[in-house]
């Protein structure tokens, strides 16, 4: 579907333009529409979503959710540590753990990557993090600094309405809060 605005050529279920971000449907331009904060379960369902996806940009509120979520997981383990009153971080649950942390490094590194796209910066910034204290503290303030207004060399921003956002059920979540349950009462039993 072209875009009556500037002609741009859109997926056909699209509802707004990739290029202007102009309503498709009523053909209103929207340029200045901020979409809303993304909340917690859209950060975490777009975090496993763009498992892979290194290109583009994320709020700072996908970050910081992000983050939460990976504080929480550690908490969960922790506590089904301590109400199992077996030691899952020994031999058997050691690799559970790794297991967690295996699972969300690739998508944390992307949204990193994405974020650091938010401020126009490339994601190989990440690098920091070899730098002991002064690269985290750049790294933080540069996930703590607003995106940049608008499109960048990354792509659109990404509260721009430029698509319809799905709204997707937070699967990935109830599946992993039930490998941890299974984990914790695997770990109780005699």
């Amino acid at each position: 579907m072209n875009c009556p605005i500037c002609g741009n050529d859109n997926p056909a279920d699209a509802q707004f333009c990739g290029g202007c971000g102009a309503n498709l449907i009523s053909g209103e331009a929207s340029v200045g529409t901020e979409l809303p904060m993304v909340g917690f379960g859209e950060a975490i369902s777009r975090g496993f979503r763009n498992y892979f996806n290194f290109n583009g940009r994320a709020t700072r509120a996908e970050y910081w959710w992000w983050g939460l979520v990976i504080v929480l997981a550690g908490i969960v383990l922790a506590v089904v540590d301590t109400l199992t009153g077996k030691d899952i971080f020994g031999e058997v649950g050691l690799w559970v753990v790794q297991l967690v942390q295996l699972a969300v490094l690739v998508p944390s590194l992307a949204l990193g990557a994405r974020r650091l796209h938010d401020i126009n910066r490339t994601g190989w910034w990440q690098l920091l993090l070899f730098v002991l204290l002064i690269g985290w503290i750049v790294l933080i303030v540069w996930a703590i600094k607003r995106g940049d207004k608008g499109p960048n060399k990354y792509g659109p921003g990404p509260r721009q309405a430029t698509s319809t956002i799905n709204k997707l059920l937070v699967i990935t979540l109830i599946v992993f809060a039930g490998i941890l349950l299974a984990f914790g009462i695997m770990f109780t039993s005699p």
